[in-house]
């Protein structure tokens, strides 16, 4: 398991990179970190930011956002990796709108986008995290100018770059490309907000059996009309389940919603 400050060095052999426990207490951790729960539990899996030093003792997923930029990043100097509109002015996520939507449908954008980002997947394994999440798959779902072929691409690049490392990776979201993300692409585990809400674990959990880490939100559930209870009793769910508010904010702010099934 990941222990702050350990150094990664490149796999030597054809040895499978560890896989997330499928049991013990698991905490997402994108909006603030803590060691423990609020109640003093220990953590034994959790996701945090690239930006966020592992948490000692429990297996760390870093995450990465790997199809669309992180707020503030600089991408003047790869105007090809940056997807464009008929204006040919960058596209923004509407939801996360400091965020634009990286364009992986050519070989060129994909070694634009890799420059950018393979040395965060390898400041990940220097830290010592264990694995890495790969954010926002799914754009080629919803930007109709990203082909899925060049989305899978750049995906295998990425999972090329996370086992060289001897990092597991995640598959994050995106149901629709569960079997051929896992057969084809080589994504070790899943990490999925909202299948509860939107009936879809099963498309991940028969992909990829207990080592899916499921993340449902209040918001999503209520226009569901499904409670956490109920996700919880759903057969199809991961091992771990929680519910945490939509912006994961730290144990010490009012919106702080945390539990598990």
């Amino acid at each position: 398991m990941g222990a702050c400050g350990s150094s990664a060095s490149p796999r030597t052999d054809d040895a499978a990179p560890d896989l997330p426990p499928t049991d013990g207490v698991f905490d997402y951790q994108l909006g603030g970190t803590a060691d423990e729960l609020s109640d003093g539990t220990r953590i034994d899996v959790v996701a945090r930011d690239a930006t966020a030093a592992p948490l000692d003792g429990a297996y760390n997923v870093c995450y990465v956002n790997g199809f669309q930029t992180q707020p503030g990043a600089d991408w003047s100097e790869r105007p090809s990796a940056v997807l464009r509109d008929a204006s040919g002015d960058p596209v923004r996520d509407p939801d996360w709108p400091d965020e634009l939507i990286l364009d992986p449908s050519t070989a060129s954008a994909r070694e634009a986008i890799l420059e950018v980002v393979a040395p965060v997947i390898s400041d990940c394994a220097e830290a010592g995290f264990d694995a890495v999440e790969i954010d926002n798959l799914d754009t080629w779902t919803r930007f109709d100018a990203i082909s899925q072929e060049g989305a899978f691409a750049l995906a295998a690049a990425y999972v090329s770059a996370a086992h060289d490392l001897g990092l597991a990776i995640a598959q994050k979201n995106a149901a629709e490309a569960a079997r051929p993300a896992h057969d084809d692409l080589g994504f070790d585990f899943a990490v999925v907000e909202e299948c509860g809400a939107y009936t879809e674990c099963a498309a991940y959990t028969d992909v990829y059996g207990a080592h899916v880490l499921q993340i449902e939100y209040p918001d999503s559930l209520a226009e569901a009309d499904l409670s956490f209870e109920a996700v919880c009793a759903d057969p199809a769910r991961a091992p771990l389940t929680i519910l945490r508010d939509r912006d994961l904010v730290g144990q010490d702010s009012p919106a702080y919603v945390y539990e598990a099934c």
